[in-house]
């Protein structure tokens, strides 16, 4: 090749790499300014400088924690936390603020836990019940201890379960981790009632089976969807279970007096869902819901699981009012109760408006704990995804925002999601929620009123943004559409595990012939 040809070649790929640049450029300044250009920018301004300036977000997580603290569904505490909500709702002043009323199965309330190693030698162990299960005889019972292993529990009931009759089963994982840890979850509830009908005493494992997270703490929580199980199973700390653990390896069974008691009611107990808006002032009738869930556990004061969520909706609100900006469409603010107990308060949400939901536009929830918002999950929905990530480019100041297509049916955006609906979790970084959650140190001290106030911007930045840009953002899918995507991510075992899936064969490919 002579010189001036290869100068050419060199000059042609240097050009082609500049050229690159720019284009990346310019599509990325296309992305900055797409907000602009919709016509939402002069607003979403005025109310990210409300959400900074004298926020309310962790004066309200101060009142919810230290107030009224724990807030299990269908409790006294419950209902004086739905009283608090309405009564902010007013305070900053949204419309139309309202309480839903749904019922819940049955009620239940925590009296005592107590345990202690009895054999090969004595000493207090730190047990904590599960919501929603049973009681131990009145005084304990004292039993041996035998391992059964959560990874295989249909070879454990087929093979062993003859011989649980008067024994405490301490849940062990060994061997291979089931694929679909949910899925395992749900089956955990059919290995709960055999054991209750083996006769077995009292089950140590947290939900599903799972040890418990942290040093020197357990962790509550529900097993199963509006569901009671009539043996007492309780989460241990795992350095007195790995303990118990250590005896069983080395022929040894350890010998306990365990004493587990609960109580639940013969019927279904009230509950309600707090409701409140801001009224669109064109299209009044398409509604964006927002909200997180105001019900908690009782070990502690349920500050990040879901305080930080209830709050953070109302402190959203609340910019939003501040900035005294309208948008086109409503928004609806709502405080979720009973999500602890299986999504509860959601799905009777849902139900209610079904009638209507062919208005609504999709949900935004916050349910990760106590971390900054890092991103939107936009539930399944694909086609949102070009167009909600423009709009996180503009909130730049707030850090790189992802939006991926993952789908959550750990919180409220699960019933949206079922109906057809964009269920758009905010996704957070939490990394210390696995151990607040559901546990004794679920508390205020955890939380930090910047990333609070921080997280509130953000989610009235979005909630705005959708209600107010010029073309409607989602409309329901028909229930094809949104049964096909569920089985295309994997989420329909878990659905009919629990018996929520509502779409039949739908979904599914036909069988070959």
């Amino acid at each position: 090749m002579n010189r001036n040809l290869l100068s050419a070649c060199v000059v042609a790929v240097v050009l082609a790499f500049f050229l690159t640049i720019l284009l990346q450029s310019a599509k990325a300044q296309q992305a900055a300014v797409a907000t602009a250009d919709d016509g939402t920018l002069k607003s979403l301004t005025a109310i990210a400088g409300a959400g900074q300036m004298q926020p309310r977000a962790f004066e309200f997580l101060t009142e919810l924690s230290d107030d009224i603290g724990a807030r299990v569904t269908g409790s006294p505490a419950a209902a004086q936390a739905v009283d608090w909500g309405v009564a902010k709702m007013k305070e900053i002043g949204l419309e139309n603020v309202h309480t839903e009323p749904w019922k819940l199965s049955r009620g239940w309330t925590r009296i005592s836990a107590d345990a202690e190693l009895i054999a090969p030698i004595h000493r207090r162990l730190m047990v904590d019940a599960l919501g929603w299960v049973g009681s131990t005889a009145p005084g304990g019972v004292e039993a041996d201890v035998v391992a059964v292993n959560a990874y295989q529990l249909p070879d454990e009931l087929k093979n062993n379960s003859g011989s649980w009759r008067g024994k405490i089963l301490l849940m062990i994982q060994k061997g291979d981790a089931p694929k679909d840890r949910m899925e395992a979850f749900a089956k955990f509830g059919d290995f709960l009632k055999a054991a209750h009908s083996s006769g077995a005493v009292a089950v140590i494992g947290g939900q599903g089976g799972r040890k418990a997270t942290g040093m020197h703490l357990t962790h509550t929580g529900a097993l199963g969807f509006d569901a009671y199980y009539d043996i007492p199973v309780v989460s241990m700390a795992a350095e007195d279970q790995e303990q118990l653990e250590r005896y069983l390896d080395r022929g040894k069974t350890p010998r306990l007096k365990i004493n587990v008691q609960n109580r639940v009611t013969d019927g279904p107990v009230d509950s309600a869902n707090v409701v409140g808006e801001i009224r669109g002032t064109q299209n009044p009738e398409q509604i964006v819901v927002v909200g997180g869930h105001l019900d908690s556990w009782d070990l502690a004061s349920g500050s990040t699981d879901n305080g930080v969520g209830s709050t953070v909706t109302l402190g959203a609100a609340a910019a939003i009012l501040k900035s005294g900006y309208k948008p086109k469409r409503t928004i609806r603010f709502v405080l979720f109760t009973g999500e602890e107990e299986g999504l509860l308060g959601s799905l009777a949400y849902v139900k209610a408006h079904q009638a209507d939901m062919g208005n609504y536009l999709g949900a935004l929830i916050l349910d990760s704990g106590q971390g900054p918002v890092v991103g939107f999950q936009m539930g399944g929905h694909e086609e949102l995804i070009p167009t909600f990530k423009n709009f996180a480019s503009t909130l730049q100041a707030f850090g790189k925002l992802d939006v991926d297509n993952e789908v959550e049916f750990g919180t409220d955006t699960g019933p949206f999601t079922l109906a057809g609906l964009p269920g758009i979790n905010l996704n957070q970084d939490s990394p210390d929620y696995k151990y607040t959650h559901h546990s004794p140190v679920d508390t205020l001290d955890k939380v930090q009123p910047e990333i609070l106030d921080r997280n509130a911007t953000i989610m009235a930045l979005a909630a705005f943004w959708v209600a107010d840009r010029p073309e409607r953002m989602a409309s329901p899918w028909p229930p094809e559409k949104t049964a096909k995507m569920l089985v295309d991510q994997h989420q329909d075992g878990i659905l009919k595990a629990f018996g929520l899936w509502p779409f039949g064969n739908l979904g599914s490919e036909p069988e070959q012939k």
